[in-house]
């Protein structure tokens, strides 16, 4: 965390009305320069995002049918131009996901209005004692910086030389229409290397907010309202199968903040899986397979960040103790089936389009909390209550000791909503049925409006870590008249 100069407490900031933390000298939400606190402008530079109210939702029968079931195909392959992949396991290295645990210590207002728990003890960033697990500080609630010498330079990388005060900096010339314009003093030339010509402060960069939307798959991330940068990373595509049907590609990266580097590391893992697939299923792979060998791939991506610099005298044996690292999960949606694969404690969720069915979260947490619980050496309550419930034990990185890809394939017999997240999101609707409260009654039609949604509803939680979602709306083929779609 950065140190910057005491300054007297504001109630809001004057460019975005966001309260900011105290003895902030820029505002963490829309970078505005609070040392000078100069007459509010007319427009602002940061859009909040809203939620609008989650329409309520009748309780899911207990006798209603499950959305999706394990699929395991037992025929072998005919030879046929269409698509006939292998047998296939339901899950190749982690059994059915435990039962979700619901949020108890969460802050903020939940889309329907509702007050959530109050936050729970800041967990410490520190790098583990002992393998397998690593700590991360994805929900480290900012401190208040200590008074620095108003001479003294800022500690973030993000501000490498003291910014110039603004009011005592000579005055520039408006620039021309068409120049970008700095956030803070809104009279500054930004220089190519992203710095006001003037008052000298560094912009919102382009990763900060990203959104993307292909098709009928969309995703949206956002560096949320705590930290100095988004280290989350996402990928989706297409492609078409071997019978020329489509396939769906969504894969979701968080970078471990403990790590050197973490949203170099989310990138290389996004890219190289996305990668991976779009050369794989094309081929006729089975997506099961397909997903298990992008994780693979993923994970060299981010292992070369680690490596020694060309040149380089000689090893250094601090390197790999801080290597650069990720989470992934992954979804793709080819020929009837729904393919996810995960290392570390993103999700995905199954949300059926009639809401009076079940959701389901497909994928089970690779962190200490999930391993306790597994082991049946704690209950839920007690293993998400300690400190230590949010340390992963698997991920992507030179350090994570033995790589475990987790993949599972699944038909399911009815159209829903594929929710790909961090835990930027999840952390503000931790069980399958507070996220399907969450995603708003369209977003099958509409996934990006629905994904900025989801991203929106974490932000008005509290926006402490990185929010990064992806949705892909999933169709089933109609049924003929007295027929039931049924597991292979």
């Amino acid at each position: 965390m950065s140190e910057s100069h005491q300054q007297p407490a504001l109630a809001r900031c004057p460019g975005c009305e966001e309260p900011p933390a105290s003895g902030d000298l820029f505002c963490g939400a829309c970078g505005y320069d609070l040392s000078a606190v100069p007459a509010r402008p007319d427009d602002r530079p940061t859009l909040a995002i809203t939620v609008p109210p989650a329409a309520p939702h009748a309780p899911a029968p207990a006798s209603a049918v499950p959305p999706v079931a394990p699929y395991a195909p037992d025929a072998p392959m005919p030879p046929a131009p269409a698509v006939q992949w292998p047998a296939a396991s339901g899950t190749d290295s982690s059994d059915v996901p435990v039962p979700v645990h619901r949020a108890t210590d969460l802050p903020g207002m939940d889309s329907g209005g509702k007050p959530l728990p109050a936050t729970p003890a800041a967990h410490h960033d520190e790098r583990p004692t002992a393998p397998p697990v690593r700590h991360d500080d994805r929900a480290v609630v900012a401190e208040p910086a200590t008074a620095a010498p108003p001479d003294a330079p800022d500690a973030s990388d993000d501000f490498a030389l003291a910014a110039p005060d603004p009011r005592t900096a000579e005055p520039t010339p408006t620039p021309a229409a068409g120049t970008k314009v700095c956030v803070a003093c809104r009279s500054g030339r930004v220089d190519p290397d992203g710095y006001c010509e003037n008052c000298g402060h560094a912009q919102p960069r382009e990763r900060d907010h990203m959104e993307q939307e292909l098709g009928s798959v969309a995703a949206v991330s956002d560096r949320g309202l705590r930290h100095h940068r988004n280290e989350d990373s996402f990928a989706v595509s297409s492609t078409a199968l071997p019978d020329g049907s489509p396939a769906v590609v969504a894969i979701v990266c968080d970078g471990v903040s403990s790590a050197s580097r973490p949203d170099e590391a989310s990138a290389a893992a996004a890219v190289a899986a996305n990668e991976a697939l779009l050369e794989s299923l094309p081929r006729g792979t089975h997506p099961q397979q397909a997903m298990h060998e992008a994780i693979v791939a993923a994970s060299e991506a981010v292992n070369a960040l680690a490596q020694d610099p060309p040149g380089s005298a000689e090893h250094e044996a601090h390197r790999h103790q801080n290597a650069p690292a990720c989470t992934l999960v992954g979804a793709i949606m080819a020929g009837g089936l729904l393919v996810v694969g995960w290392v570390g404690d993103s999700r995905v969720y199954w949300v059926p389009d009639d809401r009076t069915g079940p959701p389901a979260r497909l994928t089970e947490d690779d962190s200490w909390a999930a391993q306790m619980v597994a082991a049946g050496l704690m209950n839920e309550a007690e293993a998400y209550a300690d400190e230590r419930a949010h340390a992963i034990t698997g991920w992507l990185g030179a350090d994570s000791y033995e790589l475990e890809p987790h993949t599972a394939s699944f038909k399911p017999d009815r159209p829903g909503l594929v929710v790909v997240c961090t835990d930027g999101l999840w952390n503000y609707a931790e069980s399958a049925e507070e996220m399907a409260a969450a995603v708003p009654p369209e977003a099958h039609r509409s996934p990006l409006h629905g994904a900025q949604v989801l991203v929106g509803h974490a932000l008005d939680g509290g926006g402490h870590d990185n929010v990064t979602v992806a949705l892909l709306p999933f169709a089933v083929e109609p049924q003929g008249a007295g027929s039931a779609c049924t597991t292979v």
